[in-house]
């Protein structure tokens, strides 16, 4: 199955924004995508290697819908710093979230997940049924008109960018890279696109070791991987967890997304 399942994360660009907007599932074994090759890129921090005191980057997707306040109090209430990724889409809906994100600039690094959250794909394809931005052109506005929205909203400058879908085609990687980015690949799917049940998700991210870079959900407040999301972040506290946003440390990503 592909790391990143159907959910928050993977929904139709083209249709209203909405907490309750899922497309409909697919089978394991259907195939992601037709055309081009696509990549979906690993990408990993420094690790510390120091025995009990693994060094984790928590990221999350704020894709549409609503801010997961469960999450979101966790990481104040706990001192947890995380990178988010958001569209421009999300931060329309949520200038509460925003808020709060950057009243902790210590915690939280907000970074680009896209104008309206569509694949990063520069030829048609579809993802999941989900149609790619399609052209290099799209491409473009994908990425900036992203950026111009977190810079409206009083967010700094983003550097890293994130794809809906996490995937890309290696033309597309090097265009993205032209225009100053660094593209935020994974090692860990904590939430499986926020479909996983708590229990699940929990045991996911809490497995995380030594340099993993974890990837979750904040925009489904409504589901319950969201509760495992917080009990994992707490049960890696417990552990010695070190946690770190992609700003904070040397990293390596695959498919030339970071160098």
């Amino acid at each position: 199955m592909n790391r990143l399942l159907l959910g928050s994360a993977l929904l139709l660009a083209t249709s209203p924004a909405s907490a309750t907007e899922v497309p409909p599932a697919v089978p394991a074994h259907s195939p992601v995508a037709t055309g081009p090759k696509l990549v979906e890129p690993h990408l990993h921090i420094a690790r510390s290697n120091l025995a009990g005191h693994a060094r984790i980057a928590i990221t999350f997707d704020a894709c549409m819908g609503e801010a997961d306040e469960r999450i979101l109090s966790t990481l104040v209430n706990e001192r947890i710093p995380a990178t988010i990724f958001v569209t421009a889409r999300w931060l329309k809906r949520n200038p509460k979230a925003v808020a709060v994100f950057l009243q902790y600039p210590d915690l939280f690094e907000l970074e680009n997940h896209g104008e309206k959250h569509i694949p990063a794909i520069d030829k048609p394809v579809l993802v999941y049924g989900i149609p790619s931005a399609g052209s290099p052109d799209a491409v473009r506005q994908e990425v900036e008109g992203g950026a111009a929205a977190m810079v409206a909203s009083g967010i700094p400058a983003p550097h890293w960018f994130r794809g809906s879908t996490a995937k890309y085609d290696l033309s597309a990687i090097g265009q993205i890279r032209a225009m100053g980015y660094r593209i935020a690949g994974y090692s860990v799917n904590g939430d499986g696109g926020s479909l996983l049940g708590a229990a699940v998700t929990e045991k996911r991210i809490s497995s995380a070791k030594d340099g993993d870079v974890v990837i979750s959900h904040i925009n489904q407040p409504t589901h319950a991987a969201g509760e495992g999301v917080a009990k994992a972040l707490v049960d890696l506290k417990a552990k010695g967890t070190e946690f770190v946003r992609l700003q904070d440390v040397a990293d390596t990503g695959d498919d030339k997304t970071t160098d």
